[in-house]
Protein backbone atom coordinates (compact mmCIF):
# COMPACT_ATOMS: atom_id res chain seq x y z
CA UNK A 1 0.00 0.00 0.00
CA UNK A 2 1.08 3.56 -0.71
CA UNK A 3 0.73 6.11 2.09
CA UNK A 4 1.04 9.84 1.30
CA UNK A 5 1.63 12.30 4.14
CA UNK A 6 1.23 16.00 3.33
CA UNK A 7 2.81 18.55 5.69
CA UNK A 8 3.77 22.21 5.71
CA UNK A 9 7.01 22.15 7.71
CA UNK A 10 9.93 19.74 7.04
CA UNK A 11 11.15 19.40 10.63
CA UNK A 12 7.69 18.31 11.78
CA UNK A 13 8.08 15.08 9.80
CA UNK A 14 10.62 13.92 12.37
CA UNK A 15 9.60 15.88 15.44
CA UNK A 16 5.86 15.18 15.27
CA UNK A 17 5.43 12.27 12.81
CA UNK A 18 8.74 10.41 13.00
CA UNK A 19 7.43 7.53 15.09
CA UNK A 20 4.28 7.27 12.95
CA UNK A 21 6.39 7.03 9.79
CA UNK A 22 8.52 4.31 11.41
CA UNK A 23 5.40 2.34 12.29
CA UNK A 24 4.04 2.62 8.75
CA UNK A 25 7.34 1.38 7.30
CA UNK A 26 7.39 -1.58 9.70
CA UNK A 27 3.92 -2.49 8.46
CA UNK A 28 5.34 -2.74 4.95
CA UNK A 29 3.80 0.43 3.52
CA UNK A 30 5.45 2.58 0.87
CA UNK A 31 5.61 5.98 2.56
CA UNK A 32 5.63 9.21 0.55
CA UNK A 33 5.90 12.66 2.12
CA UNK A 34 5.00 15.93 0.40
CA UNK A 35 6.48 19.00 2.05
CA UNK A 36 7.99 22.34 0.95
CA UNK A 37 11.68 23.18 1.16
CA UNK A 38 13.07 19.73 1.91
CA UNK A 39 16.34 19.85 -0.03
CA UNK A 40 18.66 16.84 -0.51
CA UNK A 41 21.42 18.56 1.49
CA UNK A 42 19.29 18.84 4.66
CA UNK A 43 19.52 16.51 7.65
CA UNK A 44 15.78 15.78 7.52
CA UNK A 45 16.02 14.72 3.87
CA UNK A 46 18.97 12.43 4.57
CA UNK A 47 17.26 10.93 7.63
CA UNK A 48 14.00 10.13 5.81
CA UNK A 49 15.56 8.93 2.57
CA UNK A 50 17.84 6.57 4.50
CA UNK A 51 14.69 4.93 5.86
CA UNK A 52 13.29 4.48 2.37
CA UNK A 53 10.76 7.32 2.48
CA UNK A 54 9.95 8.89 -0.89
CA UNK A 55 10.26 12.69 -0.62
CA UNK A 56 8.38 15.17 -2.82
CA UNK A 57 8.88 18.93 -2.80
CA UNK A 58 5.71 21.02 -3.07
CA UNK A 59 5.31 24.81 -3.60
CA UNK A 60 3.60 25.51 -0.28
CA UNK A 61 3.93 28.77 1.65
CA UNK A 62 2.79 28.31 5.25
CA UNK A 63 1.61 31.89 5.67
CA UNK A 64 -0.05 34.36 3.37
CA UNK A 65 -3.05 34.04 1.09
CA UNK A 66 -2.09 34.24 -2.57
CA UNK A 67 -4.82 32.63 -4.72
CA UNK A 68 -2.46 32.05 -7.64
CA UNK A 69 0.20 30.33 -5.51
CA UNK A 70 -2.40 28.27 -3.68
CA UNK A 71 -3.92 27.18 -7.00
CA UNK A 72 -0.45 26.06 -8.17
CA UNK A 73 -0.11 24.08 -4.93
CA UNK A 74 -3.45 22.39 -5.57
CA UNK A 75 -2.46 21.45 -9.15
CA UNK A 76 0.91 20.17 -7.90
CA UNK A 77 -0.81 17.93 -5.33
CA UNK A 78 -3.20 16.58 -7.96
CA UNK A 79 -0.26 15.65 -10.20
CA UNK A 80 1.60 14.10 -7.28
CA UNK A 81 -1.38 11.92 -6.43
CA UNK A 82 -1.57 10.81 -10.07
CA UNK A 83 2.07 9.71 -10.05
CA UNK A 84 2.25 8.17 -6.56
CA UNK A 85 -1.27 6.66 -6.56
CA UNK A 86 -1.68 6.59 -2.77
CA UNK A 87 -4.13 4.23 -1.13
CA UNK A 88 -4.17 6.46 1.96
CA UNK A 89 -3.55 10.20 2.32
CA UNK A 90 -2.98 11.91 5.66
CA UNK A 91 -2.80 15.71 5.88
CA UNK A 92 -2.12 18.01 8.82
CA UNK A 93 -1.95 21.79 9.38
CA UNK A 94 -4.15 24.25 7.48
CA UNK A 95 -2.92 24.36 3.88
CA UNK A 96 -2.06 20.65 3.56
CA UNK A 97 -5.54 19.80 4.88
CA UNK A 98 -7.35 22.25 2.64
CA UNK A 99 -5.53 21.62 -0.64
CA UNK A 100 -4.31 18.08 0.02
CA UNK A 101 -7.75 16.82 1.03
CA UNK A 102 -9.47 18.56 -1.90
CA UNK A 103 -6.93 17.09 -4.33
CA UNK A 104 -7.33 13.64 -2.78
CA UNK A 105 -11.13 13.79 -3.09
CA UNK A 106 -10.97 15.00 -6.70
CA UNK A 107 -8.39 12.36 -7.65
CA UNK A 108 -10.39 9.63 -5.87
CA UNK A 109 -7.80 8.54 -3.30
CA UNK A 110 -9.53 5.57 -1.58
CA UNK A 111 -8.90 6.64 2.05
CA UNK A 112 -8.54 10.25 3.19
CA UNK A 113 -7.70 11.54 6.69
CA UNK A 114 -7.02 14.93 8.24
CA UNK A 115 -5.46 15.91 11.57
CA UNK A 116 -6.36 19.29 13.11
CA UNK A 117 -3.27 20.16 15.18
CA UNK A 118 -4.44 23.64 16.20
CA UNK A 119 -6.61 26.44 14.89
CA UNK A 120 -4.13 29.30 14.51
CA UNK A 121 -4.67 33.04 14.33
CA UNK A 122 -7.84 32.71 12.23
CA UNK A 123 -9.67 31.34 15.27
CA UNK A 124 -8.03 33.20 18.17
CA UNK A 125 -8.04 36.74 19.45
CA UNK A 126 -10.21 39.57 18.16
CA UNK A 127 -11.28 38.99 14.58
CA UNK A 128 -11.34 42.38 12.91
CA UNK A 129 -10.49 43.78 9.50
CA UNK A 130 -8.23 41.58 7.37
CA UNK A 131 -8.00 38.98 10.14
CA UNK A 132 -11.79 38.58 10.19
CA UNK A 133 -11.90 38.29 6.39
CA UNK A 134 -9.18 35.61 6.42
CA UNK A 135 -11.02 33.73 9.15
CA UNK A 136 -14.17 33.56 7.02
CA UNK A 137 -12.20 32.36 3.98
CA UNK A 138 -10.30 29.72 5.99
CA UNK A 139 -13.49 28.36 7.56
CA UNK A 140 -15.14 28.01 4.15
CA UNK A 141 -12.10 26.26 2.73
CA UNK A 142 -12.02 23.93 5.72
CA UNK A 143 -15.68 23.06 5.07
CA UNK A 144 -15.04 22.18 1.43
CA UNK A 145 -11.93 20.11 2.21
CA UNK A 146 -13.32 18.18 5.18
CA UNK A 147 -16.45 17.29 3.22
CA UNK A 148 -14.39 14.78 1.25
CA UNK A 149 -12.42 13.37 4.19
CA UNK A 150 -13.28 9.97 5.66
CA UNK A 151 -12.27 10.83 9.21
CA UNK A 152 -10.99 13.88 11.06
CA UNK A 153 -8.59 13.65 14.00
CA UNK A 154 -8.61 16.39 16.64
CA UNK A 155 -6.16 16.93 19.49
CA UNK A 156 -8.73 18.21 21.96
CA UNK A 157 -12.50 18.13 22.43
CA UNK A 158 -12.86 21.91 22.28
CA UNK A 159 -11.60 22.07 18.69
CA UNK A 160 -13.89 19.20 17.67
CA UNK A 161 -16.89 20.94 19.26
CA UNK A 162 -16.03 24.28 17.68
CA UNK A 163 -15.85 22.78 14.18
CA UNK A 164 -19.28 21.22 14.67
CA UNK A 165 -20.81 24.31 16.30
CA UNK A 166 -19.58 26.54 13.45
CA UNK A 167 -20.78 23.91 10.97
CA UNK A 168 -17.29 23.70 9.49
CA UNK A 169 -17.76 19.96 9.77
CA UNK A 170 -20.99 17.99 9.65
CA UNK A 171 -22.13 16.45 12.93
CA UNK A 172 -22.33 13.17 11.02
CA UNK A 173 -18.67 13.31 9.95
CA UNK A 174 -16.55 10.70 11.71
CA UNK A 175 -14.09 12.33 14.08
CA UNK A 176 -11.71 11.12 16.77
CA UNK A 177 -10.03 13.04 19.59
CA UNK A 178 -6.47 11.90 20.32
CA UNK A 179 -4.04 13.05 23.02
CA UNK A 180 -1.96 15.35 20.84
CA UNK A 181 1.07 14.26 18.85
CA UNK A 182 2.49 12.56 21.93
CA UNK A 183 6.02 12.45 23.26
CA UNK A 184 8.69 9.75 23.35
CA UNK A 185 8.90 9.31 27.12
CA UNK A 186 12.07 7.26 26.78
CA UNK A 187 13.92 9.86 24.72
CA UNK A 188 12.67 12.70 26.94
CA UNK A 189 13.76 11.21 30.24
CA UNK A 190 13.31 12.85 33.62
CA UNK A 191 16.32 14.96 34.58
CA UNK A 192 17.53 16.58 37.84
CA UNK A 193 16.15 20.02 38.66
CA UNK A 194 18.49 23.04 38.53
CA UNK A 195 18.98 25.65 41.22
CA UNK A 196 18.24 28.51 41.51
CA UNK A 197 14.76 28.53 39.97
CA UNK A 198 14.48 29.22 36.24
CA UNK A 199 11.43 29.63 33.99
CA UNK A 200 11.33 28.71 30.29
CA UNK A 201 9.04 29.30 27.32
CA UNK A 202 9.67 27.67 23.92
CA UNK A 203 7.43 28.80 21.07
CA UNK A 204 7.22 30.58 17.77
CA UNK A 205 7.38 34.22 18.75
CA UNK A 206 3.73 35.06 18.27
CA UNK A 207 1.35 37.13 20.34
CA UNK A 208 -1.10 34.22 20.44
CA UNK A 209 1.51 32.10 22.20
CA UNK A 210 1.43 34.47 25.17
CA UNK A 211 4.99 35.66 24.64
CA UNK A 212 4.14 39.26 25.52
CA UNK A 213 2.43 38.17 28.76
CA UNK A 214 5.48 36.07 29.64
CA UNK A 215 7.83 39.03 29.13
CA UNK A 216 5.55 41.37 31.09
CA UNK A 217 5.33 38.92 34.02
CA UNK A 218 9.10 38.48 33.97
CA UNK A 219 9.61 42.24 34.16
CA UNK A 220 7.32 42.51 37.20
CA UNK A 221 9.02 39.69 39.11
CA UNK A 222 12.52 40.90 38.27
CA UNK A 223 11.83 44.23 39.94
CA UNK A 224 11.90 42.43 43.31
CA UNK A 225 13.85 39.30 42.38
CA UNK A 226 16.49 40.15 39.75
CA UNK A 227 18.11 36.75 40.40
CA UNK A 228 15.19 34.83 38.88
CA UNK A 229 15.92 33.75 35.29
CA UNK A 230 13.35 33.85 32.49
CA UNK A 231 14.45 32.09 29.31
CA UNK A 232 12.77 32.29 25.91
CA UNK A 233 13.47 30.09 22.88
CA UNK A 234 11.94 30.34 19.42
CA UNK A 235 11.97 32.39 16.27
CA UNK A 236 10.13 35.32 14.72
CA UNK A 237 7.59 33.85 12.34
CA UNK A 238 6.21 35.37 9.12
CA UNK A 239 2.79 35.53 10.71
CA UNK A 240 0.41 38.52 11.08
CA UNK A 241 0.57 38.06 14.85
CA UNK A 242 4.37 37.81 15.13
CA UNK A 243 6.42 39.53 17.83
CA UNK A 244 8.56 42.31 16.32
CA UNK A 245 12.34 42.32 16.41
CA UNK A 246 12.20 45.63 18.30
CA UNK A 247 10.10 44.05 21.06
CA UNK A 248 12.49 41.13 21.38
CA UNK A 249 15.51 43.44 21.46
CA UNK A 250 13.91 45.55 24.19
CA UNK A 251 13.29 42.49 26.39
CA UNK A 252 16.80 41.14 25.96
CA UNK A 253 18.64 44.46 26.23
CA UNK A 254 16.82 45.28 29.47
CA UNK A 255 17.83 41.94 30.96
CA UNK A 256 14.24 40.80 31.45
CA UNK A 257 14.54 37.89 29.03
CA UNK A 258 17.43 35.50 28.38
CA UNK A 259 16.85 34.75 24.68
CA UNK A 260 18.13 31.36 23.49
CA UNK A 261 17.24 31.72 19.81
CA UNK A 262 15.88 28.90 17.72
CA UNK A 263 16.80 25.48 19.10
CA UNK A 264 17.36 22.33 17.07
CA UNK A 265 17.34 20.31 20.29
CA UNK A 266 15.08 21.53 23.13
CA UNK A 267 16.17 18.96 25.71
CA UNK A 268 19.15 20.90 27.15
CA UNK A 269 16.98 23.98 27.59
CA UNK A 270 14.22 22.02 29.34
CA UNK A 271 16.78 20.24 31.54
CA UNK A 272 18.14 23.64 32.60
CA UNK A 273 14.71 24.99 33.63
CA UNK A 274 12.70 24.49 36.80
CA UNK A 275 9.22 25.37 35.51
CA UNK A 276 7.92 25.37 31.95
CA UNK A 277 5.52 28.17 30.95
CA UNK A 278 3.18 28.44 27.97
CA UNK A 279 0.59 31.25 28.25
CA UNK A 280 -0.91 30.40 24.84
CA UNK A 281 -4.38 31.53 23.76
CA UNK A 282 -5.22 28.19 22.13
CA UNK A 283 -3.43 25.01 21.03
CA UNK A 284 -4.06 21.53 19.68
CA UNK A 285 -2.02 19.88 22.40
CA UNK A 286 1.26 21.80 22.86
CA UNK A 287 4.19 19.51 22.10
CA UNK A 288 6.72 21.50 24.13
CA UNK A 289 4.54 21.15 27.23
CA UNK A 290 4.48 17.37 26.75
CA UNK A 291 8.25 17.29 26.38
CA UNK A 292 8.69 19.33 29.55
CA UNK A 293 6.25 17.07 31.40
CA UNK A 294 8.13 13.97 30.28
CA UNK A 295 11.33 15.50 31.65
CA UNK A 296 9.66 16.05 35.02
CA UNK A 297 8.89 19.75 34.90
CA UNK A 298 6.02 21.59 36.57
CA UNK A 299 3.84 23.53 34.12
CA UNK A 300 2.15 26.91 34.03
CA UNK A 301 -0.26 27.23 31.13
CA UNK A 302 -3.63 28.73 30.29
CA UNK A 303 -7.11 27.43 30.91
CA UNK A 304 -7.59 27.37 27.15
CA UNK A 305 -8.40 24.64 24.61
CA UNK A 306 -5.48 22.24 24.19
CA UNK A 307 -3.51 23.76 27.06
CA UNK A 308 -5.89 22.84 29.87
CA UNK A 309 -5.69 19.17 28.92
CA UNK A 310 -2.06 18.98 30.06
CA UNK A 311 -2.42 20.32 33.59
CA UNK A 312 -4.37 19.15 36.63
CA UNK A 313 -4.52 22.48 38.42
CA UNK A 314 -2.60 22.34 41.67
CA UNK A 315 -1.20 18.87 40.92
CA UNK A 316 1.39 19.15 38.14
CA UNK A 317 1.18 22.90 37.71
CA UNK A 318 -1.21 25.83 37.54
CA UNK A 319 -3.85 26.92 35.03
CA UNK A 320 -4.26 30.65 34.51
CA UNK A 321 -6.71 32.78 32.49
CA UNK A 322 -5.72 33.72 28.95
CA UNK A 323 -4.02 37.15 28.60
CA UNK A 324 -3.74 37.62 32.38
CA UNK A 325 -0.29 38.90 33.30
CA UNK A 326 -1.40 39.26 36.92
CA UNK A 327 -2.40 35.58 37.18
CA UNK A 328 0.84 34.52 35.52
CA UNK A 329 2.86 36.51 38.06
CA UNK A 330 0.91 34.93 40.94
CA UNK A 331 1.50 31.40 39.58
CA UNK A 332 5.22 32.04 39.09
CA UNK A 333 5.50 33.54 42.57
CA UNK A 334 4.06 30.35 44.10
CA UNK A 335 7.07 28.40 42.84
CA UNK A 336 9.47 31.12 43.95
CA UNK A 337 7.98 31.19 47.46
CA UNK A 338 7.82 27.40 47.81
CA UNK A 339 10.48 25.66 45.71
CA UNK A 340 9.35 22.24 46.96
CA UNK A 341 6.43 22.57 44.52
CA UNK A 342 8.88 22.36 41.61
CA UNK A 343 9.93 18.78 42.36
CA UNK A 344 6.54 17.65 43.65
CA UNK A 345 4.58 18.88 40.63
CA UNK A 346 7.31 17.87 38.20
CA UNK A 347 7.04 14.27 39.36
CA UNK A 348 3.28 14.29 38.68
CA UNK A 349 3.93 15.73 35.21
CA UNK A 350 6.17 12.78 34.41
CA UNK A 351 3.47 10.31 35.51
CA UNK A 352 0.85 12.02 33.33
CA UNK A 353 3.19 12.01 30.33
CA UNK A 354 3.81 8.28 30.71
CA UNK A 355 0.16 7.35 31.20
CA UNK A 356 -1.59 9.70 28.77
CA UNK A 357 0.83 11.15 26.24
CA UNK A 358 3.16 8.30 25.24
CA UNK A 359 3.58 8.73 21.47
CA UNK A 360 3.41 4.98 20.84
CA UNK A 361 0.00 4.73 22.50
CA UNK A 362 -1.32 7.67 20.48
CA UNK A 363 -0.01 6.31 17.17
CA UNK A 364 -1.60 2.94 17.93
CA UNK A 365 -4.98 4.67 18.25
CA UNK A 366 -4.51 6.57 14.99
CA UNK A 367 -3.45 3.50 13.02
CA UNK A 368 -6.39 1.55 14.36
CA UNK A 369 -8.79 4.35 13.36
CA UNK A 370 -7.26 4.37 9.85
CA UNK A 371 -7.59 0.56 9.64
CA UNK A 372 -3.84 0.12 9.19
Amino acid sequence: MNFLLVASFPDSLITFRGHLIDKLLKKGMNVHVAVPGLNPDTAVYEYLSAKGVEIHDIPLSRTGVNPFKDFLLFICLCRLILTTRPDVIFCYTIKPIIYGSLAAWLMRVPRRYALITGLGYAFTGELQGVRKFLSVIIRQLYWFSLYGVDKVFFQNKDDEKLFKDLKIMSSKKQSVVINGSGVDVEAFAQTPLPKPIQFLLIARLLGDKGVREYAAAAAIIKEKRPDIVFKLAGWIDSNPNAISQNELDEWTNSGVIDYLGRLDDVQPAIAACSVYVLPSYREGIPRTVLEAMAMGRAIITTDAPGCRETVIDGKNGFLIPVRSVKSLVIAMQKFIDDESLVAKMGSVSRQIAENKYDVHKINAVMLKEMNI
